[in-house]
């Protein structure tokens, strides 16, 4: 499994929304959320929980019984080479 940002408390921190807003003092979830967004190609700035959650699942049932050695990225195209620009706010 390969996902993006995750909605946890390993991103959800003031030392990582400081990394996100390049030290900006006070940085809190709202002054990272656009630079978060702006690094994916669907108009998101992370994940919940439980769309990882849903991976794992699938995963683990009978329909992906012939799924084997995949990379799964559950990444809101983070990873895609090219990118639309879209709103940051």
């Amino acid at each position: 499994m390969h996902p993006t940002h995750v909605d946890t408390d390993m991103i959800q921190n003031p030392a990582i929304h400081g990394l996100f807003t390049g030290g900006a003092p006070g940085a809190d979830r709202a002054m990272a959320a656009p630079v978060m967004k702006a690094m994916h190609a669907l108009p998101i700035s992370w994940v919940d929980p439980v769309d990882i959650s849903n991976a794992v699942v699938w995963l683990a049932s009978e329909e992906a019984r012939y799924v084997t050695g995949v990379a799964l990225p559950v990444d809101g195209g983070i990873t895609a080479p090219f990118k639309i620009p879209h709103d940051a706010v």
